[in-house]
């Protein structure tokens, strides 16, 4: 880590725990700042704050009094996941108190060389499949930033010679200053988080933040599928590198279902580990930062083929019977299960979907469903997407109450060369605290299912 004195003797605000915020209040304090760390926990619930106490950092919690910014603070460390109309932020702009997120500090201290990975969708596979790549390569790569390692402890331990894979949210570069990535990656942009942002084009420019500071010398691995995003590339300082699965370009691409970069093949789409167009992307993606940083096309076959997926992403868990087992429980709206789909061969498919109902028909996703072997749907949307597999002519379609019931009628059901694929197209929040958790569910019914056969 590298020692700085950017912060030393600093009064310094972290408003946010969580483990982006222990991660920054722990560091600054490390650094010698006078950190304070405001928190809306109550203490009594707050093990973080109290461990921050141990240390001698300042900790209040359980509410956000303005009178705080009275202290003049010289810095705010914001957690990405307050918005900027909380009104203890409005009234930093209003004093001009400069507001960051972790990851700035993260960068000012790594000794080693960052990857930076942002976009709409595919930015954890594409993050974990770049770590995995070059730790197949004998070098070190250590994940971190929103794939849930704080970048703030991550950087501590990350050495002169290392890499430093790091997935960003819009969240995360809205609070950059002289953040400057060696290699950016944007997967692709499509409209989210509309309820932080207000409008679509403040999202786009929260997530061309991560070349912001970048020169010639940086290179920028972007999504030329995209129209907006080839418009975008030419107003950067960065060596831009693109990457596309609809034609050749001066970079990663698709030909005749071979993967190429610059005219060298690297391997072919059926011996990627995870399947569908979307990891088509997410791999040339990486297959384009792996080449800029001089790893050998064999061993980013291996590492490619040996990929299985990242949990609850169109994670393969395998085969009982020959019927395969697929979670995506990350799949919390219609485009992410459309993306799934398409890597399937519908008629061999038992899709379990459903979930919170947000007000959404699902007309959208008629076209990618059509020819499932069967629809086995639960949660409050589940009438909705028994009308849309209706309308896609799905002979075979059932509700039930729960995942687990319409897990077991799938297995059962199920033949050799048969996929049950649960992609939700919904988010999880009717029965389950966390996508993750429903993910879990399936797991667990999975390997019950082993384990009975094994008997």
């Amino acid at each position: 880590m590298k020692q700085i004195m950017d912060y030393k003797n600093k009064k310094i605000l972290v408003l946010g725990l969580a483990k982006s915020g222990f991660g920054a209040a722990k560091l600054l304090n490390d650094l010698g700042a006078l950190v304070t760390v405001n928190d809306g926990k109550p203490l009594a619930d707050n093990p973080q704050a109290q461990d921050l106490m141990t240390l001698g950092i300042r900790v209040i919690t359980g509410s956000h009094p303005l009178e705080l910014l009275d202290e003049s603070f010289d810095l705010m460390v914001k957690n990405p996941g307050i918005p900027y109309s909380n009104p203890l932020i409005i009234r930093a702009i209003e004093k001009e108190i400069p507001i960051i997120t972790e990851v700035e500090l993260a960068y000012r201290v790594c000794e080693g060389n960052i990857v930076g990975i942002t976009g709409t969708n595919g930015k954890t596979t594409t993050t974990t499949m770049i770590a995995d790549i070059i730790n197949h390569s004998g070098r070190i790569g250590h994940l971190a930033g929103n794939i849930g390692f704080p970048a703030s402890i991550v950087a501590e331990k990350v050495k002169h010679d290392e890499y430093m894979v790091t997935e960003l949210s819009s969240f995360q570069l809205m609070g950059i200053q002289k953040f400057r990535p060696n290699i950016a990656v944007i997967t692709n942009i499509f409209s989210a988080h509309l309820d932080y942002h207000g409008t679509r084009e403040a999202y786009v420019a929260a997530k061309w933040q991560i070349q912001k500071n970048q020169t010639a010398s940086d290179f920028l691995v972007i999504n030329f599928n995209q129209a907006e995003l080839r418009q975008l590339a030419e107003k950067t300082q960065a060596t831009v590198v693109p990457f596309s699965t609809e034609g050749k370009v001066e970079g990663a691409y698709l030909e005749e279902d071979h993967l190429f970069y610059k005219a060298e093949k690297i391997m072919e789409t059926t011996e990627l580990g995870v399947p569908g167009q979307h990891n088509i992307e997410n791999a040339l993606a990486a297959i384009a930062v792996a080449k800029l940083i001089g790893i050998d096309n064999e061993v980013i076959k291996q590492s490619l083929s040996a990929f299985s997926g990242v949990k609850h992403r169109t994670q393969y868990l395998g085969q009982i019977n020959g019927i395969r087992f697929y979670n995506d429980s990350k799949a919390t709206n219609i485009l992410a299960t459309e993306r799934a789909l398409s890597g399937f061969n519908n008629q061999k498919v038992f899709l379990l979907a459903g979930g919170l109902d947000r007000g959404n028909s699902f007309d959208e996703l008629v076209g990618a469903i059509r020819g499932l072997k069967g629809l086995f749907v639960f949660g409050e949307t589940k009438e909705k997407l028994v009308t849309a597999g209706e309308k896609a002519g799905i002979t075979q379609i059932k509700q039930f109450n729960s995942l687990t019931e319409a897990t077991n009628y799938a297995y059962h059901l199920a033949q050799p060369e048969d996929t049950i694929l649960l992609s939700p197209a919904n988010a999880s929040w009717d029965q389950y605290k966390t996508f993750e958790i429903r993910g879990d569910e399936f797991i667990s019914l999975f390997e019950h299912f082993k384990q009975e056969e094994a008997k």
